[in-house]
């Protein structure tokens, strides 16, 4: 592989919350002819076990080669192959980078330096991307995926890795920090991706953008009415919500879910 190794120009990885759309942007990402972008390798884990260089392109690749084999299925029951597109496959590796934007912020939280350490050891510049989602609905889905936390704990999570990705921010050049919401991404597919290729230096092909604009799906799930939230943790979201710019958009009062009654902590999540 080492011959693939000149061309490549930059490394991506996300930050961020789970549930937010880091997996869509990621596998639209990967379709990219110059692009490979494994999904949830955990790059700081071999970062902080010493691998080197070579040592982590080819877990890289081996990681997405058997994740496109596979159909790119994910648990959430989306397909997201796109159709006649590279996914981990490619022409000429530009980019390459791993998608494990929650995982990774924990790491980074605990272990800031992992950052400084992942830079030298790719020799190329980091590009970070923090996919966004509406906050109600991200702790939910993470409150559902993960129901023996309590939604509170789950209130904490999202909040500590928002402070995280805050600092992360901070600490590299703004050039280098791509934040994206995920309903900019489902309403505008095409700009949001032209977008993301410039960020990354590499050309929007107008096949490719067509192929993964025709995958995103229709609107944003809105899971926040299907969480047990209560007055007290509706209030402390909104109110914590103002110490993170990032998060702005999100703080009108007509994007908070009602407080739950018997009946609506236990609708189903709409399809």
């Amino acid at each position: 592989m080492s011959h693939d190794l000149s061309t490549v120009r930059s490394f991506l990885m996300f930050v961020g919350h789970p549930r937010s759309g880091h997996s869509l942007v990621g596998v639209l990402l990967d379709a990219h002819p110059n692009v490979l972008v494994a999904h949830e390798l955990d790059v700081l884990k071999y970062v902080e076990a010493g691998f080197g260089r070579e040592q982590l392109f080819v877990l890289l690749r081996r990681q997405e080669r058997a994740r496109a084999a596979r159909g790119r299925v994910t648990s959430a029951d989306y397909a997201y192959g796109v159709p006649g597109q590279w996914q981990g496959r490619y022409r000429r590796l530009e980019v390459i980078g791993d998608k494990k934007g929650g995982k990774s912020t924990l790491r980074l939280g605990e272990r800031p330096e992992l950052l400084d350490r992942l830079a030298a050891t790719v020799a190329v510049p980091v590009k970070i991307i923090q996919v966004v989602r509406n906050p109600y609905d991200n702790i939910a889905t993470m409150h559902r995926r993960a129901p023996r936390a309590s939604l509170a704990q789950h209130v904490e999570q999202y909040f500590h890795l928002a402070v995280v990705a805050d600092t992360v921010r901070m600490r590299i050049p703004a050039e280098d920090y791509c934040e994206v919401h995920l309903e900019d991404l489902i309403a505008d597919p095409a700009a949001t991706l032209a977008g993301l290729c410039s960020f990354l230096d590499v050309t929007a092909e107008p096949d490719y953008i067509e192929a993964c604009a025709s995958i995103v799906f229709p609107a944003p799930r809105q899971t926040r009415a299907n969480a047990p939230w209560t007055p007290e943790l509706l209030a402390e979201v909104a109110t914590r919500m103002a110490d993170h710019p990032v998060l702005a958009r999100y703080r009108d009062a007509d994007g908070a879910p009602a407080p739950a009654t018997a009946s609506s902590a236990t609708t189903p999540e709409p399809a």
